[in-house]
């Protein structure tokens, strides 16, 4: 059986991506909403990023720094997280 391909005007694929890209949304939640497969809008906004790449200004020294401590931050809330994973499945074992 032929799948039919849906067409989408400029328009309607350039307000999918501003969805995305102007408010961080995830690319899921705003493909389910339009209804419209995950990896077509995930394309297009791929395709949106490598065509205006140079419009984004580079990050100042000190917003370096604050995505490195940010960075750092995550990486040790995730080694907690995983302790506390083990400590909780240690716990809950019968240890009479």
């Amino acid at each position: 059986m032929p799948q039919h391909r849906r067409n989408y005007s400029a328009e309607f694929k350039e307000e999918a991506v501003k969805m995305v890209v102007e408010t961080s949304r995830p690319i899921a939640q705003v493909a389910k909403e339009l209804g419209v497969h995950e990896a077509t809008l995930g394309n297009w906004v791929n395709d949106y990023r490598r065509e205006h790449s140079d419009d984004e200004p580079a990050l100042t020294v000190s917003e370096r720094a604050r995505l490195r401590e940010l960075e750092r931050e995550a990486r040790e809330l995730r080694m907690e997280n995983e302790f506390l994973k083990k400590a909780a499945a240690y716990f809950a074992k019968d240890h009479r």
